[in-house]
């Protein structure tokens, strides 16, 4: 069976995305609302932002740590398509452009997918650096662990 149609695979993706949409609705509680912030709609900029950074990582740690195991195939489906894909909004994002622009603030919309797209992106190119340092360390650790001696 493919394992895009076997029902432990979506059921990971599904309990990830369950996690990620409560930890999305409690970013949304901790943050102050678009209407307190002059229009900016920091609780999606925050989990994008921060979304992207980890999926970055986490997907270059896992890379780095060799082919693809059942095990970490599990971390990838639950945490990065489930948990992230519940976490980021780009149909909150979109949602909230379309209400900026409605509303008469074009400038806060330009400037908010300018910083969005870019805070993304850099977000997301630190993750892999960082991912690919911390996976690199892992294998340096588990190798040097694996031979009995120090680190190299």
């Amino acid at each position: 069976m493919p394992a895009h149609l076997h029902p432990g695979l979506i059921g990971l993706v599904a309990l990830g995305g369950a996690a990620g949409t409560a930890a999305r609705y409690g970013v949304g509680v901790l943050l102050p609302p678009a209407a307190t912030t002059n229009g900016w709609p920091l609780a999606t900029l925050a989990v994008n932002v921060l979304g992207a950074f980890a999926l970055g990582f986490g997907l270059e740690a896992l890379a780095r740590l060799g082919r693809e195991t059942p095990l970490r195939r599990n971390v990838r489906l639950a945490g990065g398509t489930g948990f992230l894909g519940g976490f980021t909004t780009y149909s909150a994002f979109a949602l909230e452009i379309e209400r900026l622009l409605t509303g008469g603030q074009a400038g806060v919309a330009v400037a908010y997918v300018l910083v969005t797209l870019c805070l993304g992106a850099l977000s997301c190119l630190a993750g892999v650096l960082l991912g690919e340092r911390a996976g690199s360390a892992y294998l340096r650790r588990s190798r040097a662990a694996a031979r009995g001696g120090a680190e190299e």
